[in-house]
């Protein structure tokens, strides 16, 4: 069963757990971790409501919300690409290679983006190869920050983060809000990305999504039987049996594969930027504290750890890219076939998924071309935009289980309360940033 949740973790580690995270931390301290792991938590339920639709249907979560109201079709087409065609992962890692030998971060990001289209289009199983290549960066990174923990984490850092993590609603004066409600989206995969964990296990063959096919290669690929609709499994003490098995197996996988690697990786991100560069860095350059860390290493080991961690960075910046580009096609190819497609025999799942792959790898040229190269700048805006996605499916998530299923698969009251914590969380933030920021849109 392993495998979805390591491609949602590779996620998270590209963008909360190397950037936003420490970022802040570089900022201020360990004195928002408390809402680092927090919104880790949150998302480890949300996670798990998205796989009950799915274990129970075969269908995506998205298509459970147009199951609830047609209108949410073109809501979530919105929430699907508005967020994500900001290529933050793309130039941020075209910078890093810049560092390393030299030339134009601009051209590296558009040759990257390129490079992951192609690389999607060829894999013969799409899901297969981005699962291979999120576990390897999954492994690497872990066993290289593993070692640099070790190495220079001392124990004032460990106490810091302790102290953080217990400093509930704790919020620095003058901090950059969007930059705050960005990295809560992303203290974990963010956004609509999690709504992706249904076609991964799908993909995977997960409870019910077992009869649903799979999105292959138009030019490598053998063609699998599809469907956006799924099946309801016959309610009878055997397929309760079975079911129980499979939540149960779910749950345990997705809590160690996810949530106990993701809130230890933005622990050990957070406190490799402590322990290197400490706190109090305000302002700066984007990538300024990555360089800084960098320096760090250099200073202590010498010139190889510097380029050691910026080739990790880079690596971590290109396959999240990559993941990234998977998972949003797969949950905007859902809506548009059912939304637009949905009697279309001629376009399949396979050739929505790779016409939307194009569409997010054109739109991030085009925003490359038309000036917004700064990779910090990209990923906050991407990661704000999609806490206010966040705050919207919490609520219609939990909706949709209660509505569609009879009490025996229904969430239970732990969940139904981490749901509405979550909706309340992210709906908090998202609000508090809107009234602090809008009057700065009109000055």
């Amino acid at each position: 069963m392993l495998g979805p949740s390591i491609i949602l973790l590779g996620l998270s580690i590209g963008s909360g757990e190397f950037v936003l995270w420490p970022k802040l931390t570089a900022e201020w301290g360990f004195g928002l971790f408390w809402a680092c792991w927090l919104g880790a938590t949150m998302q480890f339920f949300i996670d798990m409501e998205v796989e009950r639709y799915t274990l129970a249907t075969g269908e995506s979560a998205v298509v459970g919300f147009v199951r609830a109201s047609r209108a949410w079709g073109p809501v979530f087409l919105a929430c699907g690409i508005v967020p994500w065609i900001w290529p933050g992962w793309a130039t941020g890692a075209g910078v890093l290679l810049s560092w390393e030998i030299g030339g134009p971060p601009v051209l590296y990001a558009v040759v990257g983006l390129v490079g992951c289209g192609v690389a999607l289009t060829l894999s013969p199983v799409v899901y297969r190869f981005v699962e291979v290549v999120q576990t390897v960066l999954v492994v690497t990174i872990f066993a290289l920050v593993l070692l640099l923990a070790a190495l220079v984490v001392r124990g004032d850092s460990l106490a810091a983060l302790f102290d953080g993590a217990l400093r509930f609603g704790w919020v620095p004066d003058g901090i950059h809000l969007p930059a705050l409600l960005g990295a809560l989206a992303f203290a974990g995969a963010g956004g609509t990305v999690n709504l992706a964990q249904s076609n991964y296990i799908k993909d995977k063959g997960y409870g019910m999504g077992c009869y649903i096919g799979r999105i292959t290669s138009p030019l490598t690929g053998r063609e699998e039987a599809e469907s956006t609709v799924g099946y309801a499994f016959e309610d009878d003490a055997s397929a309760r049996a079975r079911w129980a098995t499979w939540w149960r197996r779910a749950n345990v996988e997705h809590f160690f594969s996810f949530y106990v690697l993701c809130v230890l990786s933005l622990a050990l991100f957070c406190l490799l930027t402590h322990a290197l560069i400490g706190s109090g860095r305000i302002g700066g350059g984007d990538f300024d504290f990555i360089a800084a860390q960098g320096d760090a290493l250099a200073a202590r080991f010498g010139a190889w750890a510097e380029h050691a961690f910026f080739a990790a960075g880079f690596a971590v910046l290109f396959s999240t890219e990559l993941a990234v580009l998977d998972a949003v096609t797969r949950v905007v190819a859902d809506l548009v076939k059912v939304v637009a497609l949905r009697d279309r025999e001629d376009w399949t799942m396979t050739r929505v998924y790779f016409a939307v792959l194009w569409m997010f790898v054109a739109f991030g040229v085009l925003v490359i071309a038309l000036g917004m190269q700064r990779p910090l700048q990209l990923l906050v805006l991407s990661a704000a935009l999609n806490a206010v996605v966040m705050f919207l499916y919490s609520g219609l998530l939990l909706w949709v289980n209660w509505t569609s299923f009879s009490p025996p698969l229904r969430p239970g009251p732990l969940r139904v309360a981490a749901l509405l914590g979550a909706f309340a969380f992210f709906g908090y933030f998202s609000v508090v940033t809107l009234v602090e920021e809008a009057p700065k849109l009109v000055r």
